[in-house]
């Protein structure tokens, strides 16, 4: 009987310190509510472009564009991996892809980032 309460005790040591582990892991989905929203007609004329080959599945102009977009800085609501999918919006006169961005969970779900996914902005659609 010793043994059983013994063993009971350790059990609810070890639950009580992992308690700060799970809830610092569950800080980043609270982050993401903040994200600002955009209107289609505030794009950028080049990322209302991308939108639109995105709602017609392409074709897209970079090889990477459709990659799954890894949400590691946990700016957007968290998602499972495969979720999130990244497509390049082209900066005029950049000789490469530039650091403008649209990723998109489920359409119409997509975000707007000028700056290489350090700010986003949700996409809206109509007004």
């Amino acid at each position: 009987m010793r043994r059983i309460t013994q063993a009971r005790w350790w059990l609810l040591v070890g639950l009580l310190l992992c308690l700060p582990l799970a809830q610092a892991r569950s800080h980043h989905a609270h982050a993401a509510a903040t994200v600002s929203t955009i209107a289609v007609a505030e794009l950028p004329p080049e990322a209302r472009d991308t939108l639109q080959l995105i709602k017609r599945n392409g074709p897209f102009p970079f090889s990477r564009d459709g990659v799954v977009f890894g949400n590691y800085e946990h700016a957007l609501p968290q998602q499972t991996r495969g979720y999130y999918h990244e497509y390049t919006v082209k900066t005029p006169g950049a000789r490469n892809r530039g650091a403008r961005r649209i990723v998109c969970g489920v359409v119409p779900e997509c975000y707007y980032s000028a700056d290489h996914y350090r700010s986003f902005f949700r996409i809206r659609e109509g007004r």
